[in-house]
């Protein structure tokens, strides 16, 4: 059992040299390209938040909208809907019966996921414009769960927008429309 916990901390420590080589020639890689350059202007995407985010995405001219973005990322809500309408006395009618929302879609990319959730739980810890728009969800009654993925949705919309026209990161972007 010991010689066996020592061979997987000596590959342990192997990998660790490993990764560390591969993160500094990935971050190395995505300083040639514009791309990082605009999305590291949004506040917590770092240089190896950006460098994922060119490499997952590879191009922002994939997403249409910032609806399909979410989807992608598995921020997209689903929502079930069975019989939309139904016969009363004869006669076809639309049912009443609201959509049941089911939650995030479960089919989407974990990585992007979870570099847009980190960001927002960064966000949503740290000062700044960010952390300002959390703060009004908040203030508006939401709860920390949604505020949290509310700024996830937003952060991920704001990136697509910027990336697509090659704009400079704006506060204004943060207007609380529809997130």
């Amino acid at each position: 059992m010991r010689r066996r916990a020592e061979l997987f901390y000596q590959q342990l420590d192997a990998l660790s040299v490993v990764r560390h080589t591969v993160r500094g020639e990935l971050l190395a890689e995505s300083r040639k390209h514009q791309a990082v350059k605009i999305l590291r202007q949004i506040p917590m995407i770092g240089p190896p938040r950006a460098a994922l985010l060119l490499a997952l995405m590879q191009t922002p001219h994939r997403f249409r909208s910032k609806r399909q973005l979410w989807t992608y990322s598995g921020l997209g809500v689903e929502t079930h809907d069975s019989a939309q309408h139904r016969y009363v006395d004869g006669q076809l009618q639309r049912s009443k019966k609201p959509q049941q929302i089911r939650g995030l879609n479960q089919n989407h990319n974990h990585e992007m996921k979870r570099i847009f959730k980190s960001t927002a739980m960064s966000a949503s810890l740290c000062a700044g414009p960010l952390q300002d728009f959390y703060a009004g969800l908040l203030a508006k009654g939401m709860k920390p769960e949604m505020a949290r993925l509310t700024l996830a949705r937003k952060v991920a919309a704001i990136t697509l927008t910027l990336w697509k026209k090659g704009e400079r990161f704006d506060a204004e972007h943060l207007k609380s429309q529809a997130a």
